[in-house]
């Protein structure tokens, strides 16, 4: 166990923040529901073209490709021999549970279901889901340090002391990405043991690479809400946002984040939309992002299942027919 762990005001501090948001979303979403215009959020919803909801869904594809890319980075780095075309539906299904059903679920416990009936040992998927993590979340803290420290997010008037302290937040996220890559451009010990663990540090190439592409990821996301919202804020604006309300939901430990993800919407933006057409593109968002891809992920997960049956079938008949 880490210190953190050990320390008991660390352990309360955590729980009395996860409970805070526990109990301040859902009295934040019946506050502003309350006096919500359904009628007018079905008729910002009836609003959207097929065209719009089309585009809508490449954007949310291209942002499930980048994120199998972050698994194609960790066949380099572990260096298995998995071919792209096993390796991407793998990482897309997986980042499906994920964000629907919290990472144990989809980010962990299938990823190393699914690689390893594939043949990888479960060291190796290990490393995978490591650098996956460290890319996503590196991207984030890189996006969201450059958004905070240049105060790109519109929030409202009396946020004055948050758009400071967010200000504080993205300097120290510049700080530890930037850490990060002169520990990996710069260290002379490339493998760092930790207790019965070692860690192998990825090269500057590499990075660099998971930066661009936990960044871009997060950039793509932001993307396709800036995209089903009407005009109104600036994007960079839709992206801090977005960036803030994901801190408040690994805080609140919430599947899905819902209702963090509206809540933290409707508080900042509301100055700049009209909650009907929040609702209406977050829900949108919530179907082409979530939904749409979960159902896709669980008929794919089914055929990946009987693949790597029948690839593991043919395996052991190969083994049983060598001449001993």
């Amino acid at each position: 166990m880490n210190s953190a762990q050990n320390n008991p005001w660390m352990r309360w501090g955590k729980r009395a923040l996860t409970l805070f948001f526990l109990l301040a979303v859902p009295a934040l979403l019946y506050i502003l529901a309350r006096n919500l215009e359904w009628a007018e959020v079905r008729q910002a919803l009836g609003a959207y073209s097929m065209q719009t909801l089309l585009v809508g869904a490449l954007i949310a594809l291209a942002s499930y490709l980048t994120f199998s890319a972050y698994d194609l980075l960790g066949r380099q780095y572990s260096r298995h021999h998995l071919p792209a075309r096993q390796v991407v539906p793998v990482a897309m299904v997986c980042y499906a549970f994920n964000l629907n059903f919290t990472t144990w679920i989809g980010g962990v416990a299938m990823r190393y279901r699914l690689y390893m009936r594939l043949g990888l040992s479960a060291s190796t998927v290990t490393r995978i889901l490591s650098l996956s993590l460290l890319t996503n979340w590196t991207g984030y803290m890189a996006l969201a340090g450059v958004i905070f420290a240049l105060r790109l997010v519109q929030l409202p008037d009396n946020w004055g002391l948050g758009v400071t302290g967010l200000q504080l937040v993205g300097f120290a996220l510049l700080g530890l990405v930037s850490a990060y890559i002169g520990i990996c451009a710069f260290s002379r010990q490339r493998v760092w043991h930790m207790r019965e663990r070692s860690i192998t540090l990825p090269s500057l190439r590499m990075a660099v690479l998971q930066l661009c592409l936990g960044a871009a990821n997060w950039s793509l996301m932001a993307a396709l809400i800036f995209w089903l919202l009407p005009e109104g804020a600036s994007y960079t604006s839709v992206l801090g946002v977005l960036l803030i309300s994901c801190m408040a939901a690994v805080v609140a430990h919430i599947p899905a984040g819902l209702g963090v993800l509206e809540a933290v919407f409707l508080a900042l933006l509301q100055h700049q939309y009209s909650q009907a057409s929040l609702i209406a593109a977050l829900l949108a968002y919530r179907v082409l992002y979530y939904l749409l891809p979960l159902m896709l992920a669980s008929v794919t997960y089914l055929v990946l299942e009987k693949r790597a049956k029948t690839l593991r079938k043919q395996g052991e008949q190969r083994i049983e027919t060598q001449p001993g």
